[in-house]
């Protein structure tokens, strides 16, 4: 199959099988902040984080190598699913001897159990599904997603808003959730099959998947402390900061201001599932740059067209994510969305560039891209928080997923060289800001400005819109048809 209709192709399913999850999870956020009050919620946050933060280190990243090596034809599937496996439980054994450890940080206490419980189970799913989708089986992959947010919402509601659980019941259904969907995986796609000990355990597959994901725990720890550090700054700067927009309670509405811009999150998402396979099948074709130059173009154009229309409604977005009636507070959690929406597209290119890494194995580069990216956020958060409180926060977001894209896109092309219209984003990225900072101090004159940078930043990405739409036309007919042939 041609490339492009490939990764049309794969990324449809994704949507698709994204669609019903992700309005679940929009109906949980309004359940959050329904029944979780502000201080609590910079809780949950805080432990979500700690999860987030551990798991790379305790599974050795090596989720990210399956997918490497499990699309890659040269390697056996057996060889990589049994080391794999073998090296998470390592890893698990490692998590239960330093628990004691994670019960002395101060918003742990009550939740040890849980959250080394929560790390286990979100380790064996997301080895399960990473391993599914190297096996190519993206239809069940978007399956389990539709699935497991399905009894994520269903547990949560029996937990939150009927038995009143709060932070505890929040664990206790990510935990569940994640384990019935491991199970199910290994049950339907018939993993047990990939794991043999005594035939399939290669040493040397062992050594080549750890040399490739060891350089992506520092990785993935140092872009969760870009998103984490300023959790933390912002909850536990009170005692000394200038700004009163601080502490448990601003960690919490900082916490609900990143749900409209989660929404820019899940899309890149879906694209970058199926635009990493695509990157590594397509690694040693003769007209990548061609390739990389044209869904890049395509990417970016709706990316900031998204986040356009995102910053023109984001009051309206905000009301209907986020349940005003129990915390009044949560209304001033539109004030910070639309510069998170910006960061979060930056953040989206820096994904797109990582693929880059990982097709080439590269590794070692998205690390310290990734370093420079944790470095500037902590600097800023302490200068910025203790001046703005999350305001200063948001901003020190953006520029560090701002920096990182500086370096990234001048490394990138080193490895793998695409042409890309430098004068196009810069102006884009204008336009946000300009429309951003409208949205915060709302001029009399906004609804004019907004309807008209809308309609300039529509037409300034029309080739764009216009490329991806022949491809789609393109994938459609075909489905008609092998339906009509059929």
């Amino acid at each position: 199959m041609d490339k492009y209709k490939k990764l049309a192709q794969n990324t449809a399913i994704f949507a698709i099988g994204s669609f019903g999850s992700k309005i679940l999870l929009f109906l949980l956020t309004r359940l959050y902040s329904a029944n979780i009050s502000p201080a609590n919620t910079g809780t949950k946050s805080l432990l979500e984080q700690t999860a987030n933060f551990i798991i790379p280190i305790v599974t050795f990243s090596i989720a990210e190598a399956v997918i490497r090596y499990g699309l890659d034809k040269e390697y056996d599937k057996k060889e990589v699913f049994t080391s794999a496996c073998v090296i998470e439980f390592f890893g698990m054994m490692i998590l239960l001897l330093c628990s004691p450890l994670l019960g002395r940080l101060p918003y742990t206490k009550g939740f040890l159990v849980y959250l080394v419980v929560y790390i286990i189970t979100s380790s064996f799913r997301q080895l399960s599904s990473q391993f599914v989708r190297a096996r190519d089986m993206t239809r069940l992959f978007a399956l389990d997603g539709i699935l497991a947010t399905g009894t994520l919402f269903a547990f949560n509601v029996v937990f939150i808003s009927v038995l009143h659980w709060d932070v505890q019941g929040f664990m206790l259904a990510v935990i569940l959730s994640d384990f019935f969907s491991g199970v199910f995986l290994w049950i339907t796609a018939k993993l047990w099959r990939f794991f043999d000990l005594k035939h399939s355990l290669n040493p040397d597959v062992t050594k080549t998947m750890l040399r490739f994901a060891i350089p992506m725990i520092p990785t993935a720890v140092l872009w969760i402390i870009t998103g984490f550090s300023d959790r933390l700054f912002v909850q536990y700067m009170d005692g000394y900061a200038v700004s009163p927009n601080v502490g448990a309670e601003a960690q919490g509405i900082y916490e609900y201001a990143s749900k409209v811009p989660n929404l820019i999150s899940m899309v890149s998402t879906i694209f970058f599932q199926a635009w990493n396979m695509s990157a590594i099948t397509e690694n040693n074709s003769k007209d990548k740059s061609e390739f990389y130059h044209r869904i890049f173009k395509a990417y970016q154009a709706f990316m900031f067209l998204g986040a356009a229309y995102m910053i023109a409604f984001v009051q309206p977005l905000s009301a209907i994510l986020i349940n005003y009636n129990t915390f009044p507070e949560y209304r001033t959690c539109y004030l910070y969305t639309p510069i998170l929406i910006i960061a979060v597209v930056m953040m989206s290119f820096n994904q797109f560039l990582s693929s880059i890494y990982v097709a080439t194995k590269k590794t070692s580069h998205s690390m310290w891209t990734a370093l420079i990216a944790a470095g500037t956020n902590i600097i800023l958060n302490i200068v910025l928080i203790y001046q703005w409180g999350v305001q200063g926060a948001v901003i020190a977001t953006f520029m560090s997923y701002f920096v990182c894209y500086l370096v990234r896109i001048i490394d990138t092309r080193k490895l793998i060289y695409f042409k890309v219209q430098h004068w196009k984003f810069y102006v884009n990225l204008f336009c946000l800001f300009l429309m951003a900072v409208a949205e915060i101090i709302r001029p009399d004159f906004l609804l004019p400005m907004i309807a008209v940078m809308l309609l300039f930043m529509t037409l300034f990405n029309v080739d764009a819109i216009l490329m991806v739409w022949k491809i789609f036309m393109k994938v459609l007919n075909r489905v008609k048809g092998k339906v009509s042939h059929g």
